[in-house]
């Protein structure tokens, strides 16, 4: 396989890489700008709202309060992008982990193509088609931006040893400080990881010294300026709350605990198609070692190594979710792709084959899939005519391309990619946002409120959880009452307004609260809620 070497050709590459990740950053801003916030993205959004509205500080606020667990350099992206606009939207929000997504899938292609444009985009294509990377892309993630940090700090490493690109030292910095800036102290030791196991395998012993070292010192100074930033924002309490929060809380259980094994088996289904296909190509390679050499094998034992740091790291501490380990997606989807570097044998045909099988048979599978989710429901799926319509029509081009040899590895994972993206920007995400809508419960209350205004009151909804929910609809400050048991709400003055879970509404018979009927009852994240109006 020859390898690209030449500045022209390489010039060449980044010119693609670029082309490359302005249309994934189209794709992936596709859609309604002003949906409603759900789930993990209202606290996000609201930290946002809060920022607009009061300025910026060190760390976020909720209530007025600054919030020990982020710092606020995320929220600071959001909020900087929002205010050409006035206001903060699905699009300012997202936006941040969009650019980190498309800066995932340039150096991706930036990473691969000089050894094989093929094995490149299919690499980018089972980035895309791995369903933590499209729910993370269309949301607020943290663990999305550190993943882009993450690969832009190997990136520079492998560039500079193999592209005859200038030593960027001070940006392997910068970058690390980045990572803490947005994910805290997990966000300088996952890359610096990285990149101490790419001088470790490629036998750079000096700088693998010299970059854990100053990495240290880095992270001690850090820890210790977000340590006084804490305290300048909220005292010694709140520094404590940060300690806690983004350090011993993740490690000692305190946030949930999984098993120690829990991103290595889980990983087959959160990260498929990339994770299972990577460790069927490493079985592949260890089958078929002696035959294999060259800088495509190099590259890959240092995407393993890398993704590997980020696995068994992240495996210490007890809090283990599926998207922390999105740092090492691209490392896998890389792995996954080998076989498209060129390499000969029974074993890698079969992989090939196996990959654009599956590429080709992936608008039917959704066809089917919303067919049987349909039957499911009660109502129509929105948009299913049109889906429906696409993903024929990319079937049929996918069958096409089984008769171009030239353009069937790109063009069946193409079809692939833009199958399984219509399919859950115009039908999933449309169903799960009115699932979980909490716009048009918070609007209908409040439009009541602001005719009768007197104290909101929040019962058996927690600060941190499903009352961000309807706070982060609100355009204004308000500071609601939080209420958690009967002889609460008993005590408080008169007249107030009360939301609740119908559930807890129906606990209280027999309690004033209890037998005043609901002025408003109606689905709010998906459960039913109801607004009282107690006098």
């Amino acid at each position: 396989m020859q390898v690209i070497t030449s500045a022209d050709a390489l010039r060449s590459v980044h010119r693609q890489s670029l082309l490359l990740g302005i249309l994934a950053l189209l794709l992936f801003i596709l859609g309604d700008p002003h949906q409603a916030a759900i789930g993990f993205d209202s606290r996000f959004v609201l930290f946002a709202k809060e920022m607009l509205r009061h300025g910026p500080g060190f760390f976020p606020t909720t209530y007025g309060q600054p919030y020990a667990d982020y710092n606020a350099t995320s929220t600071l992206f959001i909020w900087l992008l929002s205010l050409p606009f006035g206001e903060v939207s699905s699009l300012t929000a997202w936006l941040p982990t969009a650019m980190a997504g498309a800066v995932i899938v340039t150096l991706m292609y930036r990473l691969v193509a000089p050894q094989s444009r093929t094995w490149a985009l299919t690499s980018v294509a089972l980035l895309l088609l791995s369903m933590t990377f499209v729910t993370e892309t269309r949301s607020v993630s943290l663990d999305q931006m550190l993943a882009a940090v993450s690969l832009a700090a190997f990136y520079l490493a492998y560039a500079h040893d193999h592209f005859s690109a200038p030593r960027r030292h001070a940006g392997l910095l910068v970058l690390l400080l980045l990572g803490f800036a947005i994910r805290g102290p997990i966000g300088l030791v996952i890359p610096t990881g990285m990149l101490c196991s790419y001088y470790l395998l490629s036998g750079q012993w000096r700088r693998l010294i010299s970059l854990g070292l100053q990495a240290s010192l880095l992270l001690v100074l850090c820890i210790v300026a977000l340590l006084l930033l804490a305290w300048v924002s909220g005292g010694e309490v709140f520094a404590h709350e940060v300690i806690r929060m983004q350090v011993t809380g993740r490690l000692d259980g305190t946030e949930g605990a999984s098993s120690p094994l829990y991103y290595f088996t889980s990983s087959l289904g959160n990260y498929a198609l990339a994770y299972p296909l990577a460790v069927l190509g490493l079985i592949a390679i260890v089958m078929n070692r002696r035959a294999l050499s060259g800088p495509a094998l190099k590259l890959v034992t240092y995407c393993l190594g890398a993704g590997l740091v980020v696995m068994v790291g992240l495996s210490i501490p007890q809090a283990k979710k599926a998207r922390y380990l999105l740092p090492m997606l691209p490392m896998a989807a890389i792995i996954a792709a080998y076989p498209f570097a060129g390499v000969q044998g029974r074993v890698f045909a079969g992989l090939r084959g196996l990959m654009q099988g599956v590429f080709l048979i992936v608008p039917a599978l959704l066809m089917v899939g919303l067919m049987v989710a349909q039957k499911r429901v009660d109502q129509p799926l929105p948009s299913l005519p049109v889906v429906f319509a696409l993903l024929g029509v990319l079937q049929a081009v996918a069958v096409a391309l089984l008769f171009k040899p030239q353009w069937r590895p790109a063009g069946l994972a193409a079809c692939a990619v833009m199958a399984l993206w219509a399919s859950f920007i115009l039908v999933f995400e449309s169903v799960e946002r009115d699932l979980y809508d909490t716009r048009s419960f918070t609007d209908n209350a409040m439009a009541m409120i602001d005719q009768s205004p007197a104290p909101l009151v929040l019962h058996g909804m927690g600060k941190d959880a499903k009352a961000i929910k309807f706070m982060v609809n609100l355009n204004r400050d308000l500071m609601p009452v939080f209420t958690q048991t009967a002889a609460e709400l008993q005590n408080l003055g008169k007249p107030v307004w009360v939301v609740m879970d119908r559930k807890d509404y129906e606990q209280l018979q027999g309690t004033p609260a209890g037998d005043s009927a609901p002025t408003l009852s109606a689905r709010f994240d998906k459960n039913d809620y109801v607004l009282l109006y107690l006098r």
